[in-house]
């Protein structure tokens, strides 16, 4: 008895099941198959629930035969955009017989160029020819190659270079078109989506790696002033930096350009950098610019702590605080004010300070954004038009030359437009060092660029003019204060 109840009512619940089947079968199932509408029934999702992203919807694999699928199609389409590119440039070493009379008149004092080489990746962007990879790579190189995963072998021109962001553009020649990768919306990841990493580790050739999206947003990971990074656990490891990361849509979403590690390999912890802010520099490339202008908004911000949250009635930190705003600037005739916090960028949460960078940084020079900001307890929203930053009242770049340890440099007064040139902040103000010939006394002195000269012999320095009479001055005795990064240093010595 109790064996045929069990049989009458495993009978009934296949009856309902095939009925249930059957009636989703009928419907427009848009070509999927049995186990795609089981996987949807099973957790209670139809097509009206499950987000998409650039036409591909999220969902977790169901069933053997979607477990043996293969990302060898989507490698095919992309992986020949994928450049390798070696930089290399001459370094002039000492001898080490450098100070001694007696072999110095046979083997003088420097030792004859070695040449330093570094490898890296690269995207193909353009079928014209236009790479995108990181700084580091080429840094300082004298000479930069790109080899093609068909064997071919090209030398490249620099048409960009941003050391702030870490990337740079190059060009390669060719009378047939280039195989590219399609920039996708970077903005369009979520956590857990699936990624590729494309590039050539340690020099072994051309390598695929998969793994997910771990974090997005990164910031504060001692890369680069850049402070918005995609984190991955696909496989990354030195010589990946400048290749491309994908999505499962074959659109390059993100620029590899650092890993985590203790032991210079990878550990599953690797950063890219966004393709949004990848694809503002490349269209700046292709205007024709030698560095990325970014638009000037005429305002200074700061991180919003635990302190100032609750000091301003904040339910958390976040946002971004203004800490100064330039008169007359985009932002002072918007209404930004000192005090102010920017919670909200054309709908997107500002969560800190190097998000709100990013996104000011995607916007095209001319753009009018929509911000969202706590103002003295009150919701404001405020639209600003971004704009070239100001060149300032002189733009004049002044050589020095003599007999002082400023011998060699190109200095000027710092404007908005110049620091933001120099990779500083926009509101930077003094005289800084645009430029340092080499072999001069100042590179000697080891004076670099970005240097701020503040003081010499006890005289405040406020122009390019003035320290160049200063540095004219007769003596043998030179004290003088400069600011590198952020930390004052102060020198004295005979020359």
């Amino acid at each position: 008895m109790r064996a045929t109840r069990l049989s009458i009512f495993a009978a009934g619940i296949l009856t309902v099941l095939a009925s249930v089947v059957s009636g989703a079968l009928a419907q427009e199932t848009k070509g999927e198959g049995l186990s795609e509408i089981l996987s949807d029934l099973l957790r209670g999702t139809d097509d009206g629930q499950n987000p998409a992203v650039e036409g591909l919807d999220r969902r977790v694999p169901f069933g053997r035969e979607e477990m043996q699928l293969s990302f060898a199609p989507l490698v095919k389409d992309t992986a020949p955009a994928v450049v390798n590119v070696y930089a290399s440039s001459k370094v002039n070493a000492d001898s080490p017989f450098a100070g001694d009379p007696f072999f110095e008149q046979f083997f003088g004092r420097q030792m004859p160029p070695r040449v330093q080489s570094s490898l890296g990746s690269g995207v193909i962007v353009d079928p014209s020819g236009i790479i995108v990879t990181n700084f580091h790579v080429i840094r300082g190189a004298d000479d930069v190659k790109v080899a093609l995963s068909d064997g071919r072998e090209f030398s490249s021109r620099l048409m960009l270079k941003d050391e702030q962001l870490d990337l740079a553009v190059l060009k390669i020649e060719s009378k047939d078109p280039f195989p590219t990768i399609a920039i996708g919306d970077s903005d369009a990841l979520e956590v857990g989506d699936l990624v590729l990493a494309i590039g050539n580790p340690f020099g072994v050739g051309q390598t695929t790696t998969s793994g997910i999206v771990s974090a997005l947003a990164r910031s504060h990971i001692g890369i680069s002033d850049f402070g918005f990074f995609i984190q991955t656990d696909a496989a990354i490891n030195p010589g990946n930096s400048g290749g491309a990361l994908i999505n499962m849509g074959g659109q390059m979403i993100g620029i590899n350009t650092a890993i985590y590690s203790r032991s210079g390999g990878s550990i599953g912890i690797g950063f890219a950098i966004p393709s949004n802010i990848v694809l503002a520099v490349v269209e700046s490339a292709r205007s024709g610019n030698d560095y990325f202008e970014r638009p000037y908004i005429g305002a200074a911000f700061e991180e919003v702590d635990a302190q100032i949250a609750e000091s301003l009635g904040m339910e958390r930190p976040a946002g971004a605080l203004v800490s100064s705003v330039s008169a007359g600037g985009p932002a002072a005739r918007a209404g930004l004010k000192p005090g102010d916090v920017v919670l909200a960028m054309n709908g997107k949460l500002i969560e800190h300070v190097d998000a709100l960078g990013y996104r000011l940084a995607t916007q095209p020079i001319g753009a009018v954004v929509k911000l969202e900001a706590l103002s003295q307890g009150e919701d404001a929203t405020l639209e600003v038009t971004l704009e070239r930053a100001p060149e300032g009242s002189s733009a004049t770049q002044v050589t020095i030359d003599g007999r002082s340890p400023f011998a060699g440099t190109k200095v000027a007064s710092l404007s908005p437009r110049l620091a933001q040139r120099l990779g500083m902040r926009s509101e930077t103000t003094g005289v800084a060092v645009v430029d340092i010939a080499p072999g001069s006394p100042a590179a000697g002195f080891g004076l670099m660029p970005r240097d701020i000269v503040r003081e010499v012999n006890g005289e405040t320095i406020t122009s390019a003019e003035q320290l160049q009479q200063v540095a004219s001055q007769n003596t043998r005795w030179w004290r003088f204060t400069i600011e590198r990064d952020g930390q004052i240093l102060r020198q004295m010595l005979r020359y």
